[in-house]
Formats: C-alpha cells, sequence, structure tokens
C-alpha cells in the first residue's frame, strides 16, 4: 500500500506501460473540467444579464406610471380650461343645440 501511494506521488502511472489508459482518461477528465468551467462562465454571464434586464423592467414602469400620472392631470377639464383661457379661448356659456336636419326627398 506504502509503495502504490508513493508511486501514485512519483507520476510512475503515467510512464509505465499501461500510461496510454491513464493519459487518455486525463485528458478526457481535463476536457470535461474545462466543458464544466465554460458553462459555469456562461450561466453566470446570464444571471447577469437577466437582473439588468430586470432593473430595465422596474426602471421602465416607473417611468410608464409618472408619464400616465401625467397625462390624466392634463387631460382634466380645469387644466384644459386653464390653458385655452391663455390663448383667448373660453367655454360656452350657453348649452349646445341639436340641429335637426328634415330629409325633402321623397322615398318610394
Amino acid at each position: 500500500m506504502k509503495d502504490n501511494f508513493y508511486n501514485l506521488l512519483k507520476g510512475k502511472f503515467l510512464i509505465s506501460d499501461e500510461a496510454f489508459k491513464n493519459w487518455r482518461f486525463i485528458i478526457f477528465l481535463s476536457v470535461l473540467a474545462l466543458i464544466m468551467i465554460a458553462s459555469s462562465h456562461s450561466a453566470d454571464k446570464k444571471v447577469h444579464y437577466i437582473a439588468k434586464l430586470n432593473n430595465d423592467v422596474k426602471e421602465l414602469k416607473s417611468e410608464y406610471v409618472d408619464v400616465r400620472m401625467k397625462l390624466m392631470q392634463a387631460k382634466m377639464e380645469s387644466k384644459i380650461i386653464s390653458a385655452m383661457e391663455n390663448r383667448g379661448l373660453y367655454p360656452s356659456v350657453l348649452p349646445p343645440q341639436k340641429i335637426m336636419i328634415k330629409s325633402t326627398t321623397k322615398q318610394d
């Protein structure tokens, strides 16, 4: 058991007669480790991108609510009346009247 441990530490498994099997396995594990690292970095990038998009969505929702509030205030009758008074237009004092047009053509 002690000899096996020393052989492992010295790296004799890499230079022995069956070293080709060992090297293939070591290369296979190295490639798997590289793939795992690359996928981890890719997942981290996606997480950061999603967090950035969520922040953008929150900001746009806030802006939407603010603009909608300004629009609702601008549509108020009192605001429209005060804006038109500056231009010299005032609301009518007389109520609107309905105009009726009677057709003069005969229908058969």
